[in-house]
């Protein structure tokens, strides 16, 4: 059996920042991924810049990246009706393949531990946890973090809520070469029962992710078939479709994406990203929230590991605690959002009153997003 002070379950970007923070700080930290590095995953490949004073603190140097420096969103209806503002942040554009890639080789350079395998179980007992594996091997530690993502079998073994619920979500990705995408910009295209983004990575290579309903994916055969049948009645989205060329030689998906509300602690695990909450697409706000839902449980962490008569619950209120005041009323806003963009009458409205007032746009992309990391 192998000890460690911090185990890590998941090993993207919240997994990868809090292994990274920890480590920093002196701790023994083991991190548990399904997939070696590097590796694409389904997601809409924008970070906000919120987030880039603390990965500098990291050590993380994104400047080395050929990064995409995104300064603009637009926006646009399923008929085709758009608008386009100045993003006051901005962002990056960059891939999660050189992203996690980048996470990845920072944190072993700070000393974490690395296992390639699938957890099957955790089990919390005498004031620690206990991990196993589908290799039937356990692993020790004082703090458990739950890392692994928008689902998995863990939260079915954890009983947590939402598990219980299906998902009426699919998630598609793939990268397309199109020169014509306009450089510094990240696009919301809406279409029948989803939403698209499209934003350039670091290889120049454009980002086409989406998100939509099983209700609307079902009409069709398959991923080809909806794209040229119900995505493309978006003007924007159809010239895009019809003049790209795929990267990819088929495209990622994720089933059962779910945005019911989560717990932040489970059974005294520390859930970090998307496994403490899901904010929607169309926010843009997914990988930013990650990191900053790992600095917050690693500040607490290395707070909990150096105190000589630690207090465990204390511990997890305060995270659940900061987790909300962070977090919880951008995934709130992020529901309504969506909610009226998957309405066709309700959504044009509300374009048309973003064009006669563009400060409404710039006040619902402050209500999704953060202010920059102090560190």
């Amino acid at each position: 059996m192998q000890e460690y002070d911090v185990i890590v379950i998941g090993g993207g970007l919240a997994g990868l920042s809090a292994a990274i923070d920890l480590s920093q700080k002196g701790h023994r930290v083991l991190v548990f991924e399904k997939n070696t590095y590097p590796h694409h995953k389904v997601c809409g490949e924008y970070l906000s810049n919120e987030v880039k004073p603390y990965l500098e603190q990291l050590g993380v140097g994104l400047d080395a990246t050929n990064s995409i420096h995104i300064t603009h969103l637009q926006l646009s209806t399923r008929q085709g009706k758009s608008i386009e503002t100045e993003l006051s942040l901005g962002g990056m554009g960059i891939s999660r393949f050189a992203l996690d890639y980048l996470l990845y080789q920072r944190a072993l350079a700070v000393g974490a531990n690395f296992q390639f395998k699938n957890v099957t179980s955790i089990q919390f007992e005498n004031d620690g946890f206990k991990v196993f594996t589908d290799a039937k091997t356990s692993y020790t530690s004082k703090i458990a973090i739950g890392a692994y993502g928008k689902r998995s079998g863990l939260d079915k073994s954890l009983n947590r809520d939402f598990a219980h619920k299906t998902s009426s979500w699919l998630a598609v990705k793939a990268h397309y070469e199109y020169k014509d995408f306009p450089q510094h910009q990240v696009a919301l295209h809406n279409f029948e029962g989803g939403y698209a983004g499209l934003s350039r990575t670091e290889t120049e290579a454009i980002n086409f992710c989406y998100l939509t309903s099983y209700t609307s994916f079902q009409k069709e055969k398959d991923i080809d078939s909806f794209n040229a049948r119900v995505v493309s009645k978006n003007p924007f989205l159809k010239t895009f479709l019809s003049r790209a060329t795929p990267l990819f030689d088929a495209p990622l998906t994720i089933a059962q994406v779910s945005f019911h509300p989560k717990k932040a602690v489970e059974d005294h695990i520390l859930m970090c990203g998307d496994t403490a909450g899901l904010i929607h697409p169309l926010c843009g706000n997914g990988m930013a929230m990650a990191i900053h839902s790992a600095k917050i449980a690693a500040t607490l962490v290395d707070t909990f590991l150096k105190t000589e008569t630690p207090k465990r619950a204390e511990l997890e209120e305060v995270y659940q605690r900061q987790w909300n005041a962070h977090f919880r009323r951008r995934l709130w806003m992020g529901r309504r959002l969506q909610s009226l963009l998957l309405q066709p009458g309700l959504s044009a409205l509300a374009l048309s009153a973003m064009v006669l007032q563009p400060k409404l746009l710039q006040k619902l992309i402050r209500s999704t997003h953060g202010n920059p990391i102090v560190t």
